[in-house]
């Protein structure tokens, strides 16, 4: 049979061959290989963009660097120059692979990567969706993504489908109607996987769960769902775990960087320390030990086109204990450092904490399907939510009382009943966002 996504990236200049012979390598090191490996790669990239990358030898101040911990923490901002401006030298439009974050953090950003880094990261997601036996070559797909609307877009996306062997479900209407014409296409179809955003996911699970249908039931060539972007929460997974009827691989990633971690076969959130250094530092950027919480940075150790050297994504996470240099297992993502409430108490919490509270009492009885949090003022909320009928007075006590007790007492909130929640341009639902 015709490797056809193989061979797609291959005719577009993406060594994929190459790419996966050098990934099998690097897998295979023992520790001793792989030390040697880290420190060798985190040398060279930073070599290579201090000579060639005038951008990022004005921001390092320095031809030579002696210790890491002196590198500078880049970030978005940093990055908000014209592309021209932060290319290395021998790259330009006609040999990258160029592309644009989709901005859900609040900076969008255009950004390079040179072609044989990028067909590395297409040779680690193939080896990651491999250990639940998907090939990309000719297991089917079925995608709750969002798409472009102008003709040239939706064009290309809808041949890149082909390509990929996979059928879109667009998540920019989630209504009953909607669902019922997703659910006829797994009666038809011998789907080998679902991909996509998790909320889009989640809602179509409580469809499913309101049927009594289980989706293996159904279309039973099934082996896996994997949820992407956007926070998978335990009850979340539980759900579809039941509704599927099959595992369910939680990933994270960014699109300027790689797949960052994904759950292994173990169940652990294994971190892709192949083409990826992933730190976890304090305020002042000084390196944290494993278990304690702080910025995730991570460096690019492939990526030649542009500079993505200890890069603060803007995300708070936690390294489990018992990782290794080889094996970093991320334990627990916390959310965005922008989605952060600021409380009148002067107290500060994660944005999806109210989300997290909220949840497990607004979704008690089935009734609403989904909602966001929105913090207008420092003592202010706005929940927005979708579902069948009203919230009730009750409802509303509950909720209020649990984040007394989570949080703090005297927050005002408002609840808004919508026929449909307000999406990213990419069909991404942001599920706390603060105005302050």
């Amino acid at each position: 049979m015709i490797r056809l996504f193989d061979l797609s990236l291959q005719l577009n200049g993406f060594p994929i061959k190459k790419t996966k012979a050098e990934l099998d390598k690097i897998v295979c090191f023992s520790e001793e290989e792989f030390a040697s490996f880290l420190e060798n790669k985190k040398k060279e990239i930073v070599d290579f963009h201090l000579k060639n990358n005038s951008f990022y030898a004005a921001l390092v101040g320095d031809k030579t660097f002696k210790n890491w911990e002196d590198l500078p923490i880049l970030n978005k901002q940093d990055l908000q120059k014209p592309l021209q401006e932060r290319l290395s030298k021998g790259y330009s439009k006609k040999n990258i692979y160029l592309n644009k974050t989709s901005g859900s953090s609040g900076t969008p950003l255009i950004f390079a990567k040179d072609k044989y880094s990028h067909a590395l990261t297409w040779a680690s997601n193939i080896m990651r969706f491999g250990w639940f036996s998907i090939d990309f070559n000719h297991s089917y797909q079925a995608r709750f993504y969002g798409i472009p609307m102008d003709f040239i877009g939706y064009q290309k996306e809808r041949f890149k489908d082909f390509l990929s062997r996979r059928v879109r479900f667009p998540v920019f209407d989630l209504s009953d109607d909607v669902l019922e014409k997703f659910l006829k296409k797994f009666k038809s179809k011998k789907f080998d996987y679902i991909n996509g955003y998790t909320s889009s996911i989640v809602l179509f699970a409580k469809f499913l769960e309101q049927k009594n249908i289980t989706l293996k039931e159904i279309c039973p060539t099934l082996k896996a769902c994997f949820v992407t972007s956007e926070m998978l929460f335990e009850t979340d997974k539980i759900l579809l775990e039941k509704q599927f009827g099959i595992p369910i691989i939680n990933e994270y990633g960014t699109s300027e960087l790689d797949l960052i971690a994904s759950e292994s076969p173990q169940g652990e959130w294994q971190i892709n320390a192949e083409t990826l250094f992933v730190e976890i530092l304090d305020e002042n950027n000084n390196v944290l030990p494993y278990g304690e919480e702080g910025k995730i940075v991570i460096t690019s150790l492939f990526n030649k086109a542009n500079p993505f050297i200890r890069y603060e994504i803007g995300d708070i996470g936690i390294l489990d204990e018992k990782s290794t240099p080889q094996k970093p297992i991320l334990k627990k993502l916390i959310g965005r450092t922008n989605d952060i409430a600021i409380l009148p108490s002067g107290k500060k919490s994660p944005g999806l904490t109210f989300y997290y509270v909220t949840k497990s009492i607004i979704e008690d009885d089935g009734n609403v399907k989904e909602f966001i949090i929105k913090q207008t003022k420092l003592d202010t909320f706005e929940i927005e939510y979708v579902a069948e009928k009203e919230l009730i007075s009750e409802q509303i006590q509950k909720i209020q009382e649990a984040i007394d007790l989570y949080l703090e007492p005297n927050l005002n909130f408002t609840f808004t009943r919508k026929t449909v929640l307000e999406r990213t341009n990419r069909g991404k639902l942001k599920q706390f966002k603060s105005y302050l």
